[in-house]
């Protein structure tokens, strides 16, 4: 028998008008060459907007943009990268959201660093899939070991496990998942019907809304989430889960997971860990810990401190391309107790056939939601081995100290008013008004964010606390400066300032703002 062989000069790089036409298109050996330079070319163009970008987005609104991307004939190819790369910088490069930028300043999306690029063009050509070892081979032992890292930075033991996912409301998702089954163990299927409407979920009103989603998910009841409310710090008392697990369990609800948070949307606040795991742990009430996006902290050299009781959850949701300076997607879901992950456990004779669990074959589908998955897992990897974890949680560090002077700066501006500090690199804050303007100070505040973005100078956040208006900085670029902070505040104060005087002498209108 003769191996066939398969040579860059089997297949033309450029074949002729025919049946080998779209082959041209195919990444293997005889189109490398056509590879390095449509992904040069691609590179190029990004590296440039980069470079030349003065601000962090265009400002372009949707009703610009879409005729543009609604004209754009998919049933006539270009024919051409050049061509279409072309067309690319008219409907994406030219108007998307740079997160590199310094001015950026909205959500949780951080610049990224170069060693995960590196993993992120290797993956995307390789292209494994994860869900079998056939499919994945060593990407499969790459995501095992990087799990076991990240469960021995938590401070599981050796009974832990994971999985890579899509993002942090997956692996709430999952957690959650886990913790049903676990409550409902040993349930006859007549008493899960009776016991599923009836489970309770015990999180923080700071909490992400992903856990409302999960519960809804998951068929439990409407009222399922029972909301904890915060004190003027924004985390959620130990005393008052103890309470809430207490009323439930006498009104006859059986509360199947506390839900505590490292690291608030809004506010940045972490939850006091250990006390509610002891309440968890006396009640025998599963604990997980959303720590998606207070898990930079695991590599902190400062202020891993704070983080301490994690070790002690049932479940933790980590998001790498939070606060790992990881492109997205990059998160995991750890439990200590790594036969959980049970729950999630189907064998199909054609994947994962239950006889490969004796051969000892890692199949990571039976651990995951997913089915095919991507190897986001390449990213974080080559990041430890180029960076190593010290230079990353010094990164975490820098975005922590900036947000700390960014909190100095608005509490000395008699224009703004600023509510928690936050331990991360979260701040909320609001323009004020004087006089008879206050009344406006809401509508201000929308305006004044939806005016920013429109200019392309910056991205802020905004969100409501207590039925009021807030802005939100969240800081996750080391490049962000204190002077890049105090001309942000200087363009909100004169954009809210420009709505009230335009409107003082009209009622307060209830604005939306079309900003994200």
């Amino acid at each position: 028998m003769t191996l066939p062989v398969h040579t860059a000069e089997a297949t033309p790089t450029r074949p002729p008008n025919g049946p080998t036409t779209a082959r041209a298109h195919l990444f293997h050996a005889g189109t490398v060459e056509e590879y390095r330079r449509v992904v040069a070319a691609g590179t190029e163009r990004v590296a440039r907007r980069v470079a030349e970008a003065t601000g962090p987005c265009s400002g372009v609104h949707p009703d610009e943009l879409a005729p543009l991307v609604d004209a754009v004939d998919l049933d006539r190819p270009l024919g051409d990268a050049t061509a279409a790369l072309d067309e690319l910088e008219e409907v994406y490069l030219r108007d998307a959201v740079y997160f590199h930028h310094p001015r950026y300043l909205a959500h949780l999306n951080c610049p990224v660093v170069l060693p995960a690029l590196l993993g992120e063009a290797v993956l995307s050509a390789v292209n494994s899939s994860m869900d079998t070892w056939d499919q994945s081979a060593g990407g499969t032992l790459i995501e095992r070991r990087l799990v076991d890292w990240t469960a021995g930075r938590i401070g599981f033991g050796p009974t832990a496990d994971g999985v890579f996912t899509s993002g942090g409301t997956q692996s709430n998702l999952h957690a959650l998942l886990l913790a049903r089954e676990e409550a409902l163990a040993g349930a006859t299927p007549a008493d899960r019907r009776i016991l599923l409407p009836r489970l309770r979920i015990i999180a923080s009103a700071a909490g992400h809304f992903s856990v409302q989603k999960a519960a809804k998910l998951l068929g439990l009841a409407p009222d399922a989430i029972v909301l904890v409310e915060t004190g003027p710090d924004r985390r959620m008392r130990a005393g008052a889960v103890r309470h809430e697990i207490a009323r439930c369990r006498r009104d006859g609800l059986p509360v199947m997971a506390v839900v505590a948070t490292a690291g608030t949307t809004d506010f940045g606040t972490i939850d006091p860990l250990d006390g509610i795991a002891e309440v968890c742990a006396t009640a025998g009430v599963w604990l997980h810990v959303d720590a998606a996006y207070g898990c930079g902290l695991l590599v902190s050299p400062t202020r891993r401190h704070l983080l301490d009781g994690i070790e002690r959850a049932d479940s933790v949701t980590v998001d790498y391309h939070k606060s790992f300076f990881q492109p997205v997607s990059s998160s995991a879901v750890l439990v200590r107790d790594g036969r959980t992950l049970r729950h999630v456990t189907w064998h199909a004779d054609y994947l994962n056939p239950a006889r490969m669990v004796a051969q000892r074959i890692p199949n990571q589908v039976d651990k995951s939601m997913q089915t095919t998955r991507r190897f986001d897992a390449l990213k974080l990897w080559l990041t430890l081995r180029v960076m190593g974890p010290d230079a990353v949680g010094e990164l975490f560090d820098e975005v922590c100290d900036r947000a700390d002077d960014a909190f100095e700066l608005v509490a000395a501006d008699p224009r703004f008013e600023v509510l928690t500090r936050s331990p991360l690199s979260t701040v909320v804050f609001r323009w004020l008004p004087t006089g008879r303007g206050r009344d406006l100070a809401d509508a201000a505040n929308l305006r004044a964010r939806e005016a920013l973005a429109a200019s392309g100078l910056a991205v802020v956040a905004g969100t409501k606390v207590d039925g009021r208006q807030y802005l939100k900085f969240t800081v996750l670029n080391p490049h962000t400066t204190r002077e890049d902070v105090g001309y942000v505040l200087d363009l909100i104060a004169e954009h809210a300032g420009r709505y009230v005087h335009a409107h003082a002498g009209t009622p307060a209108v209830d604005l939306t703002c079309p900003v994200g």
